[in-house]
């Protein structure tokens, strides 16, 4: 279990700091206002800011998706196999 556990926080931490890099550069408008890194990011941008803007929303799902499958999907199917194979034997 512990392996799951890990695997998800570096998931979560690689994801959510790749995230806030790319939100730093392209979604704050400035470092006074309230809406630091979750401005509307700005539009008309060239191939790498497009880019860069997928992979921004990319390494955000990939934090949360990942996160949640190590800690809740996997060891809910590990439990769920053991309880139906003690229910078989039994």
């Amino acid at each position: 279990m512990s392996d799951e556990f890990a695997k998800g926080l570096a998931m979560l931490t690689g994801g959510l700091l790749g995230w806030m890099v790319l939100s730093g550069w392209y979604a704050t408008e400035s470092f006074e206002s309230p809406k630091q890194l979750i401005a509307e990011p700005p539009s008309g941008l060239e191939l790498f800011g497009t880019l860069s803007l997928t992979l921004r929303e990319a390494l955000f799902w990939f934090a949360i998706v990942g996160a949640l499958v190590f800690w809740v999907l996997i060891p809910a199917s590990q439990r769920a196999r053991i309880a139906w194979n003690e229910r078989q034997s039994s």
